[in-house]
Formats: C-alpha cells, sequence, structure tokens
C-alpha cells in the first residue's frame, strides 16, 4: 500500500472529515456528542429513551451523558420527565428544536462529506460507500459475535 498503512488513512480522513463537520456545527452551538445525542433521539420521532438506553445507543456511560443532556436541555433542544412506568427513571425527549436542530446537525455532516469527497467521482463515492460498507458489517457481525461469547450464548 505504499508509505502510509490502510488504517492511519482512515483515520487521516475521518479526521478532516469531523474537523469539516465541528466548524460547521460550532456557529450552531453544537458539539459532536450533542448532535449524536439528537440523531439518536430523532430517530423514532414522538418516543422518549430513558437516559440509561440513550446512554447505551452513544455507547457511554449514563454519568458521561448527563451534561450532555443539561446543555441540550439548556439550550431548549430536549426536555427531561420522570418515566411514568418507573419513577426512577427518567426519559428525554425532543423539543420541536431539538427536531430542527438535528436536521441542521444532518445537513452539518452532510456537507462536510460532501466537501471532502469531491474529489472523488460519484462512481467512487459510490465504490467507497459500498467497500465502507462491506468493512462495517463485518465489524458489527465480529462484535456480535464476541458479545455473544461473552455472555455464554454462542
Amino acid at each position: 500500500m505504499g508509505e502510509r498503512e490502510l488504517a492511519e488513512l482512515m483515520h487521516l480522513v475521518n479526521r478532516r472529515l469531523r474537523h469539516g463537520y465541528v466548524r460547521r456545527l460550532v456557529p450552531m452551538g453544537l458539539s459532536p456528542s450533542h448532535a449524536r445525542a439528537l440523531r439518536v433521539l430523532a430517530a423514532d420521532p414522538g418516543r422518549p429513551l430513558r437516559m440509561v438506553r440513550l446512554a447505551e445507543e452513544l455507547r457511554i456511560v449514563p454519568r458521561s451523558l448527563t451534561p450532555v443532556v443539561d446543555a441540550l436541555e439548556e439550550a431548549g433542544l430536549v426536555r427531561r420527565r420522570t418515566d411514568p412506568a418507573n419513577r426512577r427513571s427518567t426519559l428525554v425527549e425532543l423539543t420541536p428544536e431539538g427536531r430542527a436542530a438535528d436536521e441542521r446537525a444532518r445537513d452539518a455532516r452532510r456537507r462536510a462529506g460532501e466537501e471532502l469527497f469531491a474529489v472523488l467521482t460519484p462512481g467512487q463515492r459510490e465504490q467507497l460507500g459500498e467497500l465502507l460498507a462491506t468493512v462495517d458489517a463485518a465489524a458489527e457481525a465480529r462484535g456480535r459475535d464476541l458479545e455473544q461469547a461473552r455472555e455464554g450464548r454462542a
């Protein structure tokens, strides 16, 4: 492959993509962690998530989620309420402003990708997308297999 190994190139390209994304998020008052939380909450509109479930979806520990939700709530993008099914649990749901912020964040990510990958032809972009989807699906399957083995289900 030459001077740079594939993993290093992926890391560098991902870092450039992230920088382009962050550059677009900052004027909106959002961080990537805020945008990820909004994206997860927007995935099932009208269905609030328990804080613990949101942390699981984001693959972070619940105590790391608290400042993210605090900031989003302060900005009026989410609201918290007690879970009527379990009064010890807190539900988080998007506000209409949060849905709009999620759309703007998705657009920022899309534009960052378009800018970065503009050097590729449409066919090359499609091929790259297919290759990355193949790698991601295989990694996801390996992760599930490892999780099942740890739980003794394999």
